[in-house]
């Protein structure tokens, strides 16, 4: 059996993203077995996911650290990848192209461009676009490559929510970065307030914090979701989403998840992308998007909600 390696090391919005193309390479190679290199955090999400066969996690210790770097090179060669998909596009999995994983038949967007064609114009494109091309430039059949199902990691929550949640609920993702705090809209109190006095005899409003957004969490007057006092795991967090009535989240890896889940929702955009540039956009899962999130009023993101839940 041959082996096929996909580089994907986050965030969890890109690794989102690329479940759909995962899921292609692996129905176009069903007969290979598929390897996931990725970080620390997704290894137990990623090992449930039957798409992939196997998880590496890579520490992405610097790249001066030769000790590691020969490690990695001594767990990754004796599989003798037949070829790797480059789904990060970093300059990191670039330089594990030519001094790791050499001499193996590589995609990438490097080698999905067209004669002539410059990387900074290929990477203005739409995220899930520029996937579809580097796979079909690799000869893999996209069906998924923008649709990705996350049934998969859906479980039965309900010992967790019980303890929190006696009827149907808004879920409110109010976090961001500490490194991208352009995309964090500072008025959810007061969404919150609003909604309480709206939907309060229909809808509890829920908040479900990662590891470092708990203390924070505590400072909105609505239901923190905890597992024993811990930020949900991944694939709970994929279960509290699918069963919410309505999201309201900023530009994060929540949101992608809701955008693929194809829940009702919004999520905010500043200046900072649009959702257009990371394919974030669903049916049911809508963007609003200003110039500044700080004009962006509580009565105008109420309105569309009221469009949805009226």
């Amino acid at each position: 059996m041959s082996n096929i390696l996909i580089i994907k090391h986050g965030s969890l919005g890109d690794l989102i993203q690329a479940n759909g193309a995962i899921e292609d390479i692996k129905r176009s190679n069903n007969k290979s077995n598929i390897v996931l290199l990725t970080s620390h955090q997704y290894f137990d999400l990623m090992t449930k996911c039957p798409y992939v066969d196997e998880v590496i996690i890579d520490k992405r210790l610097p790249r001066w650290n030769l000790i590691y770097l020969f490690r990695l090179k001594k767990i990754l060669s004796p599989y003798n990848f037949t070829h790797v998909f480059d789904l990060q596009n970093s300059s990191r999995s670039k330089f594990y192209s030519k001094y790791i994983l050499n001499s193996i038949k590589w995609s990438s967007t490097e080698t999905a461009l067209e004669p002539g064609q410059l990387k900074t114009d290929f990477d203005k494109e739409p995220v899930l676009e520029r996937m579809e091309i580097q796979l079909k430039k690799s000869g893999i059949k996209t069906e998924n490559v923008k649709k990705s199902n996350l049934n998969w990691a859906v479980s039965n929550i309900r010992h967790i929510t019980k303890n929190y949640i006696n009827k149907k609920y808004i879920l409110i993702f109010p976090f961001c970065s500490t490194k991208l705090i352009e995309k964090k809209w500072p008025f959810y109190s007061i969404l919150i307030s609003q909604l309480k006095a709206k939907y309060n005899n229909k809808y509890d409003i829920v908040i479900a914090p990662g590891p470092k957004e708990i203390q924070e969490s505590k400072s909105y007057n609505a239901q923190v979701i905890l597992n024993k006092g811990k930020a949900l795991k991944i694939n709970e967090l994929i279960s509290l989403i699918k069963d919410a009535s309505f999201i309201v989240a900023n530009d994060t890896g929540p949101a992608h998840i809701c955008s693929h889940m194809n829940k009702p929702g919004l999520v905010l955009f500043g200046s900072h992308t649009s959702a257009h540039k990371v394919s974030i956009e669903s049916e049911k899962f809508k963007p609003i998007s200003v110039k500044d999130l700080s004009l962006l009023k509580t009565d105008t993101v109420m309105e569309e909600i009221k469009k949805v839940l009226n």
